[in-house]
């Protein structure tokens, strides 16, 4: 197997659906390792499981293999560090591991510098592949948007949102995404910090205040409107690529399944594909509306679980 980039992922057993929802999204595929291949590079921070990305230099059957070819690199590295990393059921002892780190990094060109490198070097068993990488570490965005002005108690929590941003826009280049329902911004926000083109609304007159203060308090700029998405008009040609509809369920937002039929039905007028995040069984009403449901996922937090959908 080529290994073009390695992404090596953490998270919760509660997440594992979320989680491999969002790999499918992003890469094509799932799997129940806790690494990932792909030759599709994305910024590792755009995901909350992601820890890191490794982009492969070098690959050999053994690691003997491969501490023969670091020495033929062509590249020099300033300020490097050689790092062994266990990936899956990689069993191999603290003393091998040392001795491979030692070894490659007397045989990389450049200055090494343990304490602060530039560079780091990942060495590590992937796929039956001994491979060496640079690395990439997450940063964890959506952590800092836990601190925005205004809160809702049923909001998605930023991780949620964030892994929906992306089952919703995989590919950010040219997606027009919308939120009609957006509540108190948490979905726009995500979207927002990756660099997607998002518009957001709310029928409700009370958030919109909230929405764009939110939004302000990190440097986000969007078109938000106070408006019930059965208002909102397209033209067939400039529908929106995905909408995001996060459907109401507490005491102070019960809708109807008549509602949520007029809702999705009028989704179905203004965008191609929708990420449906749900506490109910919708699936009748999606089909009624003209919506087929081609992937799905939950996220459980004790006995609550939310739904997501991916339908067209």
């Amino acid at each position: 197997m080529n290994l073009n980039y390695v992404y090596l992922y953490a998270y919760h057993e509660t997440e594992k659906e979320l989680c491999q929802l969002e790999q499918r999204a992003l890469f094509g595929y799932s799997t129940e390792d806790e690494w990932i291949v792909s030759a599709t590079k994305i910024d590792p921070s755009r995901s909350p499981f992601i820890k890191e990305r490794l982009d492969v230099i070098e690959q050999e059957d053994s690691i003997d293999s491969l501490i023969l070819t670091v020495s033929s690199f062509g590249e020099t590295f300033h300020k490097f560090k050689v790092i062994y990393r266990k990936v899956g059921k990689d069993e191999t002892s603290f003393p091998t591991r040392k001795r491979v780190e030692k070894e490659i990094g007397l045989r990389l060109k450049g200055t090494p510098d343990l304490i602060n490198p530039k560079v780091e070097l990942v060495v590590c068993k992937v796929a039956e592949s001994w491979l060496i990488g640079k690395r990439k570490k997450s940063e964890s965005v959506w952590l800092n948007h836990q601190k925005k002005p205004h809160q809702y108690s049923t909001a998605l929590s930023t991780r949620v949102a964030r892994a929906v941003v992306n089952i919703a826009a995989p590919s950010i280049e040219g997606t027009r995404v919308i939120d009609p329902c957006c509540g108190i911004g948490t979905v726009l926000i995500e979207a927002l910090s990756m660099g997607i083109n998002i518009i957001g609304s709310d029928n409700n007159p009370l958030v919109m205040k909230g929405i764009r203060e939110n939004l302000a308090y990190f440097g986000y700029e969007c078109d938000v409107r106070l408006r019930d998405i059965r208002d909102i008009q397209v033209p067939i040609l400039e529908r929106f690529d995905v909408a995001v509809i996060d459907l109401p369920y507490n005491l102070c937002s019960v809708i109807t399944s008549e509602d949520q039929l007029s809702m999705l039905k009028q989704a179905r007028l203004i965008t191609k594909r929708l990420i449906i995040v749900t506490v109910e069984n919708v699936k009748p009403i999606l089909k009624e509306s003209g919506f087929l449901v081609k992937d799905e996922g939950k996220i459980v937090k004790g006995s609550f679980i939310r739904h997501i959908l991916v339908c067209e």
